[in-house]
């Protein structure tokens, strides 16, 4: 996935990651519980190493940590540089959480993983997504 609607010749790969008894109880609720973390990996990419189009990660951008925690209200984001030690809470005023609140389950992008779909939609905690 990319955010940028322009053409980019080298766009940024994104991989995300949740631990895995956040991701046991979403199989079996739907819902992510309390002090689910999820990271998003940022890589940059490059292309012509095998063939022409083929586009592969390269170096760590950073990383972002959408974290569930109930005792601070809510899902809290956090932005870390490559090489960074600790990162920086994102203002709830932000642009990327706004965005996140019009997600398909509990302000995250289930609708992005085609495995969560119909789990989420089974267990009742699927909303359409808003554009």
């Amino acid at each position: 996935m990319t955010y940028s609607n322009q053409p980019n010749e080298h766009p940024v790969f994104d991989n995300v990651f949740v631990n895995p008894a956040a991701y046991e109880a979403f199989l079996k609720t739907g819902a992510w519980p309390d002090k689910t973390v999820l990271i998003k990996e940022n890589r940059a990419s490059d292309s012509h190493a095998s063939n022409k189009d083929g586009r592969f990660q390269t170096r760590l951008l950073g990383m972002e940590a959408h974290v569930k925690d109930a005792s601070r209200g809510g899902w809290i984001f956090y932005f870390f540089r490559a090489g960074d030690e600790s990162g920086k809470a994102v203002p709830n005023q932000a642009a990327c959480v706004s965005c996140h609140e019009k997600a398909a389950v509990d302000s995250t992008f289930v609708e992005f993983y085609p495995s969560l779909i119909d789990i989420a939609k089974q267990k009742g905690t699927w909303k359409e997504p808003k554009e």
